[in-house]
């Protein structure tokens, strides 16, 4: 880069064929987004290319980890109406219209991360090369924010690929690699970087016929096809996210049907579908659960650790799928257990998981490399991060540190996956007590992004930085949390499932309860969740929690313990399970509903969030509101249950709270935290 394009966000260099190789790079990031200021630089660009009339264009990012991961999701929480967001959705559409539009072929090189408006920015192009390489990525995400495609994408990725490709990508915000994307016809080429300028430039310089969807392809986007094709999309949708909760996937399916015969009308109906769904409810709530993610991820950023050995000791299923996730993102692993059979079943596991995500022969094989059965635990020596995942016995963990102790080498990290312990119950027997940090990763491993980066005052602050490094390598988000009692998530959980179980024994059937739950916007029902946990890990977690909080275990838990009903992994528990799903009886008709159903539940919820709130669980509130999506599934569109909390209003969620104590006891007691959210001075007999 010469001086004249230092510190600039985007640049052009003509090359001795006189093709322009316009190039990406926006400072003071490291990576590329499609701000306002630069969509207009670009623009600019564009106008000026045309003035000096290159054989052809080629869109080219700067930056290591991608093309343009997508439009700056934080001017979308500025737009503060309808008309004010149709305008900037229609200047994007204009700046793409514009590069469409150019009298010369223009081809988009993309490697990492091509996303949302990015990849709308490609489909512009003519031609479009993508690297071929796991780590090239191409989507269109939209849908996880509220909204759908705005810059072109619905109107450009139809024709291309047709409505079968492209519908799903829409629909589903997924992402495919870039030979995927060849296979797709989304992109021209798929090459080796060695050979991706060459493939652009020969495109320029000898240009085929743009790829077109072939006849059948073609056919999904036929008007007579698309009533009966719709139909389904909504079917498949409703199966996944309510229209009321969810708008954007049903508001997608009826634009494609009513304009994709028509471009000119599909854009403006684009626009103004989008302009609608993102100054919504659903839209900010949604974005702002981005924010909060990408404030998750800032905690990493500018750490230096750089682990690349990690020895887990545990090959049950939290500790093998660890091992198997570490594999997976590129890390050398051992894992240790007290024979070679028990830590088989987790190597097949780890296979497994390595074909659904990897899927060619080779990245397999390097995988299955990375993971080392270890039974006589002799990675410890060499491990930068140590991590026990052994069963919930205090007594077994320190006896387990006094041998890893004295062998680990200095500086390493050892980290506890416990999920209700306190450090400071375990780290007595440590002769360097401060080293010891919790890593308190979720269920299933491999789909649960959060982790518990659980401290106390006697921690190392350096233990607890490279925790935190260590999860960002991981591709995982860290939640610094005290160490107190179930720490965050598990704590507010724990009264939620209670509830139900408190509500199923009063004679509501689990069917109903779970109903309401997923009416409110949970991702699973209750009853069925704690099935799947294990109901002797949920007595286990319940009864750890009542020794240090105020909860009441209900004996119907422990009668379905007792009879070896533990859900899911036996066959039964609140639910009969047949190969692995819930049967589930039909609601006979005029069924006791219960009408305070879900709001007992996600009091005794809510409760609990303004209960750690005000212990300082978590030091920043919109961290406990990221741990609670992240960590749970907390209906996202609510924007987290603090948000909810001020949302519906501090003042009548705390008198319906008291309404429910004077009916079923203290268990509902408003807890004093409540004046930290409420800003009104409370009634005598809150407690804290």
């Amino acid at each position: 880069m010469d001086t004249e394009t230092q510190g600039r966000d985007l640049y052009t260099v003509i090359d001795e064929d006189n093709v322009a190789w316009l190039h990406f790079d926006k400072q003071h990031t490291s990576t590329n987004v499609l701000s306002a200021p630069l969509l207009e630089a670009f623009y600019e660009e564009l106008l000026d290319l045309v003035g000096r009339a290159p054989r052809g264009l080629v869109l080219v990012s700067d930056k290591p980890n991608g093309f343009i991961a997508g439009a700056d999701v934080r001017e979308f929480a500025t737009l503060e109406n309808h008309d004010q967001a149709l305008r900037a959705i229609q200047r994007g559409q204009e700046v793409f219209d514009r590069l469409a539009a150019l009298p010369f072929p223009t081809v988009a090189l993309i490697h990492g991360f091509c996303l949302g408006g990015g990849l709308e920015m490609a489909l512009a192009c003519r031609y479009r090369v993508a690297r071929d390489d796991p780590g090239t990525r191409l989507g269109l995400p939209e849908v996880r924010l509220g909204i759908h495609p705005g810059f072109g994408g619905t109107v450009r990725l139809p024709p291309l690929v047709g409505a079968r490709h492209a519908m799903d990508l829409m629909l589903s915000g997924r992402s495919v690699d870039g030979r995927t994307a060849r296979r797709m016809g989304i992109v021209d080429h798929a090459v080796p970087e060695r050979h991706m300028k060459s493939a652009a430039s020969s495109l320029i310089l000898d240009p085929p016929f743009p790829h077109r969807a072939t006849k059948l392809q073609a056919l999904s986007n036929h008007a007579w096809v698309r009533p009966a094709l719709a139909a389904l999309l909504r079917r498949q949708v409703a199966g996944k996210a309510r229209p009321d909760h969810y708008p954007a996937p049903y508001a997608l399916i009826e634009l494609w049907q009513e304009h994709a015969d028509n471009a000119r009308a599909m854009m403006h109906a684009e626009a103004e579908s989008v302009a609608e769904l993102i100054v919504g409810p659903t839209a900010q709530n949604l974005i702002r659960v981005f924010l909060l993610q990408e404030k998750l991820k800032g905690l990493g950023r500018g750490n230096d650790f750089k682990p690349r050995q990690v020895h887990v000791v545990g090959a049950g299923i939290m500790g093998g799928d660890i091992a198997a996730w570490c594999a997976l993102r590129g890390l050398q692993v051992t894992l240790a257990d007290q024979s070679p059979e028990r830590i088989a079943p987790a190597v097949k596991r780890a296979h497994a998981l390595f074909k659904k995500r990897l899927k060619r022969p080779r990245p397999i094989r390097e995988a299955m490399d990375r993971l080392m059965p270890d039974h006589r635990g002799l990675g410890v020596e060499h491990a930068d991060v140590v991590i026990e995942a052994i069963f919930e016995d205090a007594e077994a963990k320190r006896t387990l540190y006094q041998l890893l102790e004295p062998r680990m080498k200095p500086g390493a990290v050892l980290a506890t996956n416990t999920s209700s312990i306190p450090l400071q119950e375990l780290r007595t027997v440590l002769k360097q007590p401060s080293r010891l940090v919790g890593l308190h990763f979720f269920n299933p491993v491999a789909k649960m992004q959060l982790v518990e980066i659980v401290r106390d005052d006697e921690a190392d602050s350096e233990a607890v930085s490279k925790a935190i490094g260590f999860t960002r390598k991981i591709d995982r988000l860290p939640l610094p949390v005290a160490s107190t009692p179930g720490f965050l998530v598990n704590r507010i959980l724990m009264p939620y499932l209670l509830e139900a179980v408190e509500l199923e024994n009063e004679g509501i059937p689990p069917a109903e309860i779970d109903r309401q739950a997923l009416a409110f916007g949970m991702p699973m029902g209750p009853v069925e969740l704690a099935d799947s946990v294990g109901l002797d890990i949920c007595l286990h977690v319940a009864e750890v929690l009542s020794e240090r909080l105020d909860i009441t275990v209900p004996e119907r838990l422990r009668d379905l313990v007792s009879q070896g009903r533990l859900g899911r992994k036996s066959g039964a528990g609140f639910y009969r399970y047949e190969k692995g799903k819930a049967v589930k009886e039909k609601l006979p008709h005029g069924s006791r509903r219960g009408t305070d159903v879900i709001d007992r539940m996600m009091l005794r919820l809510l409760n609990e969030v303004v209960a750690c709130l005000r212990e300082g669980v978590v030091t920043n509130p919109e961290h406990l509101d990221a741990g609670m999506v992240y960590g749970t599934g907390f209906a996202p569109f609510r924007g987290g249950p603090l948000h909810y909390i001020q949302t519906i209003g501090a003042d009548t969620l705390f008198q319906r709270l008291q309404n429910l104590e004077e009916r079923f006891g203290p268990r509902f007691t408003p807890d004093a935290g409540w004046e930290l959210v409420s800003g009104f001075m409370p009634s005598a007999n809150r407690h804290g």
